[in-house]
């Protein structure tokens, strides 16, 4: 089945970022109208964009613990990435696997000729080689999608308003005109509104990446009711796991096939995945259009 573009859920993807783009627009127009300059602060935003997207295979490897592995020690699982890349048409990833009672994967990288695609020890036990595969090519998806870069943009905002309100206050005690320490209280105030937006907008665009990411797996597959088995079995898993062994990956919950969440269930619209139901009803439509109903 040849990989097919999703329109609608493309569309979202364009308005919510369009969105960003008028925030950041109207922030900046602000920062100019208060005498704010702006110009440090985006080359500030710029480099840690650039850190983030240049190093970010590395850095969340790091974070997670995760560990590159060679083809020898996991050769099953490297004849399986492999298969599943010459059906999407990827090349051949680094693969890494990360010591964890919580099972899970998940994949990294700027461009699909620097990605990683990763999973837990524990998730190559629990699910089975169809589970598996649709996990793997969930992941490969994102790799196709070049995932990283749509977030590395799509968090520019946010980047910009969070140096902005962790600095607003030492620049507002160092102003000893009136006029400019009320200047950058506005400043402030307005930064922590743009960066509480902007993370809902972040949000929405990592929720419509997963839902893009499972339909990628089932046109790779031609089996989305192995991933749906998979992530039943996931969650179900994390759910029934203490808390403390959660707490170790929760760092890593927005790159995770399913969050490993440690409260009680947040509300969805500040959540960085669908919920596991609608994942779910998403799946089925693409097993009827796959069947041609």
């Amino acid at each position: 089945m040849k990989w097919k573009r999703d329109w609608e859920l493309t569309l979202r993807l364009w308005l919510t970022g369009f969105l960003l783009l008028a925030i950041y627009l109207v922030f900046m127009a602000v920062l100019a109208m208060l005498g704010v300059s702006a110009i440090f602060i985006v080359l500030l935003a710029v480099v840690m964009a650039g850190i983030q997207f240049f190093f970010s295979d590395k850095l969340v490897l790091w974070s997670t613990g995760a560990q590159i592995v060679t083809e020898d020690e996991y050769p099953e699982l490297y004849r399986m990435v492999s298969r599943l890349c010459r059906e999407a048409d990827l090349p051949m990833p680094q693969i890494a696997v990360m010591k964890s009672p919580v099972p899970n994967a998940f994949a990294t990288g700027r461009s699909p000729r620097h990605a990683v695609v990763a999973c837990t020890d524990s998730i190559l036990r629990m699910l089975n080689k169809a589970e598996l595969e649709a996990v793997l090519a969930h992941e490969l998806s994102h790799v196709k999608n070049r995932d990283i870069l749509t977030m590395t943009l799509a968090s520019f905002v946010a980047m910009i308003a969070s140096i902005v309100m962790q600095n607003f206050l030492f620049a507002s005690l160092f102003d000893r005109d009136d006029e400019g320490v009320s200047a950058w209280i506005i400043v402030g105030l307005f930064a922590v509104v743009v960066y509480f937006v902007a993370e809902l907008l972040i949000m929405a665009i990592s929720r419509y990446r997963e839902y893009a990411a499972d339909r990628g797996s089932a046109y790779i597959t031609r089996n989305p009711q192995a991933l749906i088995s998979a992530l039943k079995k996931i969650s179900g898993c994390i759910e029934a796991l203490p808390t403390e062994p959660k707490a170790k990956v929760e760092g890593a919950n927005a790159f995770f096939i399913i969050p490993a969440l440690t409260g009680n269930r947040i509300l969805e619209f500040v959540s960085t995945h669908p919920s596991l139901e609608k994942r779910i009803a998403n799946l089925e439509k693409v097993e009827a259009e796959l069947r041609g109903y």
